[in-house]
Parts: C-alpha cells; structure tokens; sequence
C-alpha cells in the first residue's frame, strides 16, 4: 500500500488563527516596544508591528498565515508547492512575486517595513535576491528563519552545511519571535501549543504499536533517476522525524543530504522507503512518480522489502525539510509505521 500525505487534521489556521479569532488569557503580555531580536547574527529593531511584509520561502510564508497575519503580507516568492489547503483564499489575494527568486527592486516596490526569508542564500550575506546590507541601506530588517542559521554554516553558498541536529524548536523559535515582532504573542503560544499536541500524538501512536525495530530510508531527489539518490542524513528534518518516532534512519552521515548508491541502500534494506513530492522540476526525480517506477523497475531497488511489500511512503519534500510542515512528515511517517504494524 502508499501513504500520501495529509492536509492537517486540527483547524490550525481555520476560523481560529486566520482569522484571528484566538482567545486567550489577558495575562498574556503585549510587546514591548521598541523590541530589539538577535537573528542570525544582525540586530533587528522595531518601533512598533510592521504593517507590510515581503516573504521569501514557502515556509515563513505560512507561519505568517498561521498566525494571521496574512493582510500584512504584500509579496511572496520562492514557492516549492501549492500553499497548505486552509490558506488558499488568504494566498490568493497576495501578490507572488515570483515562483523562484524576485528581484530585490521587485522587492523594495512592495515598500516592506520587513523581509522574512526562509534561507540566507536568498537574503544574506551574499544572498541572490539581495545582501542584508543593501536592505539595512534602505532602513527594511530582514528576519531569518532561525533554522536556517543556527547549527548551521552558509559561508560556503548554497544549501550551507548543518553541523547540528535540526530540532523543532527551531521552528518554534521562529514562531515565537514572528508573535513578538507583530505583537500577537497570545496566537503564537497557541500555535506552538497545537503543534507540539500533534507531535506527542504521532509519537504515543507509534509507541502504541509496539514496532521500536523499524527502519526508514528518505529519497528527496536525484540529479539523474538512475545517478546516486539525495538521502536524508542524521542532521536535518528527516533525521529528526526519524529519531523522534523512534525510528532508525539507516543512513548515518552528518550531512543533510548526501549522496548515497543504490546498493548500499539495498544492502541495509529498510523496512520503509520515503520518497519526497515536490512541485519543482530541477531534475526528472523530482516527480515522485517517476521515483515510484523506478523503485519498482530496477533490478536491484525491486527486490527490496519496503518495495516487494508495498511500504514506499508519499511525502511532501518540505515536510522532509526544517518548515512548519515538518510536523506532518511526523504525522506521515508515524501513520506508515502504524500500519506496518499491522501487516505483521
């Protein structure tokens, strides 16, 4: 059988953060302004909420409309799917900049009080969008994700280098800060809340099956269907959904993504095979079609147990990246492990 992936189960976002309707105690304190927040290593001010945003990266994006801030944000770029099921009327009346990567006066046009990006290779020291610098010139503070950051090295460009284990509260992280920059600390608390609710859930549903000798494979890509695949390593999001259902992640490098051949996978067999949907088209791989077929059609990938017993598991690549949806490849992978359990 495949699993694919689910739109989120909790009313996250519906009627309750959206549309700001959250109701909290009044104990809950405001912002203080001005508020000063360290970020990746610059120094953000800011007299009071910003009231125009430009968000670069599919993730950020949606923290935002998580938090309901969708009327503040002018812009957006750097999309990698179709935004989350719940946030389709907010998205469509907010302006793409571009699919891929806006130019930086495509940026200043929006006249942003703040620039939120997922990734500093698109604003940051050398980013291609824009360098930090030529916004602080203008007077606009750039947020950055935080996971993008910490334990992590971009000085060599690209995708960087993570040399710590991602950790959700990296996300957490960023949520908290977005709350307090926008003066909603009460909608931030309560997404944190929501989110950690469904990771324990995933977890007391795998511990509930009593299978803590499953082991798992991540397929993002390849630059050629045939070429060495792009797998998860130890220290990002899939790492870290992996070990936190308790499930082994056969590959054992520290980075990210490395490339590793077909036939030490087989050799190591996992019991599961994840492999990553996408709505890019870098490499033909990205099409998790065409990664099902050759799972199924190699000679060596064919006779692996995950393959022969049907246990190729559909997710989205963002859920197998450091983002909000890092939850639902939680949620995924422990549904997968569920219902191994049950073949057995």
């Amino acid at each position: 059988m495949i699993f694919t992936i689910q739109s989120y189960k909790h009313a996250l976002a519906v009627g309750v953060f959206a549309a700001g309707m959250v109701s909290m105690s009044s104990a809950v304190l405001a912002t203080d302004y001005p508020l000063t927040i360290k970020n990746c290593g610059n120094v953000l001010e800011f007299d009071a909420a910003p009231e125009r945003v430009v968000s670069l990266g599919q993730s950020t994006t949606e923290i935002l409309y998580s938090l309901g801030l969708g009327d503040k944000v002018k812009g957006t770029g750097v999309w990698f799917g179709p935004v989350l099921d719940q946030f389709k009327d907010v998205n469509a009346t907010v302006p793409r900049l571009a699919d891929n990567d806006p130019g930086f006066e495509t940026v200043v046009a929006q006249k942003p009080q703040l620039v939120t990006t997922q990734y500093q290779w698109h604003v940051g020291p050398k980013g291609i969008v824009g360098t930090t610098e030529q916004f602080n010139e203008l007077s606009i503070p750039v947020y950055t994700a935080v996971a993008d950051c910490v334990g992590k090295d971009n000085t060599g460009g690209g995708d960087g280098v993570r040399n710590q284990g991602f950790s959700m509260d990296l996300i957490y992280q960023e949520i908290t800060e977005l709350a307090q920059i926008f003066d909603i600390e009460d909608r931030g608390t309560a997404l944190i809340a929501d989110l950690k609710a469904r990771e324990k859930q995933s977890l007391d549903q795998v511990v509930a099956t009593g299978n803590d000798d499953v082991s798992v494979v991540f397929w993002f890509s390849s630059s050629e269907i045939k070429a060495d695949p792009y797998v998860a390593g130890k220290n990002g999001a899939a790492g870290y959904v992996a070990a936190k259902l308790g499930v082994k992640n056969i590959i054992d490098s520290d980075e990210e993504w490395p490339t590793v051949g077909w036939e030490t996978i087989a050799r190591a067999n996992p019991d599961i095979i994840v492999i990553g949907k996408m709505g890019r088209r870098r490499f033909p791989a990205d099409d998790w079609e065409v990664k099902m077929d050759f799972l199924k059609t190699d000679p060596v990938t064919s006779q692996m147990k995950a393959v022969q017993n049907g246990n190729i598991v559909v997710m989205d690549a963002q859920s197998m990246d450091p983002t909000i949806r890092t939850i639902e490849g939680i949620e995924t992978l422990a549904k997968a492990v569920e219902k191994l359990g049950a073949t057995h």
